[in-house]
């Protein structure tokens, strides 16, 4: 389990770049709501990427690793923003949950879910091939 928990680390500065990008060329033209539709389904099919990479590198043995690692995953990605958010960001709590609220478009839930789902599915992805 620990090369997983070492593997979560580049997902940091995957985000980070994503979110660089976002500032640079898609919010002058999208504004910032699209762009950060855009940004959000970007960061889902780059973490795909990177998730395949390493779960093809390192071959998940079983469902319950694969269920493992996406809680491990999902455990530190939230603790990560919340963390950012709240304590470096210096957002309250209201606008943190805010990005989570799928009604009004907003579509970062999909990342920490596609964190946690990500394992099993490369897992059942590379065990079918």
């Amino acid at each position: 389990m620990g090369r997983y928990l070492l593997a979560w680390f580049p997902m940091i500065l995957i985000a980070v770049a994503n979110g660089a990008l976002r500032e640079a060329a898609l919010v002058a033209p999208l504004g910032d709501h699209a762009a950060r539709q855009v940004s959000t389904l970007i960061l889902i099919a780059l973490f795909g990427v990177y998730i395949g990479y390493i779960t093809r590198r390192w071959p998940i043995r079983s469902g319950g690793e694969a269920l493992n690692v996406g809680a491990l995953w999902l455990a530190l990605t939230l603790v990560f923003e919340f963390a950012l958010g709240r304590f470096v960001s210096g957002l309250s709590w209201e606008q943190l949950f805010a990005e989570y609220n799928l009604a009004a478009g907003r579509l970062w839930a999909l990342v920490p879910l596609w964190v946690a789902a990500a394992p099993y599915f490369f897992f059942r992805l590379w065990r079918a091939g």
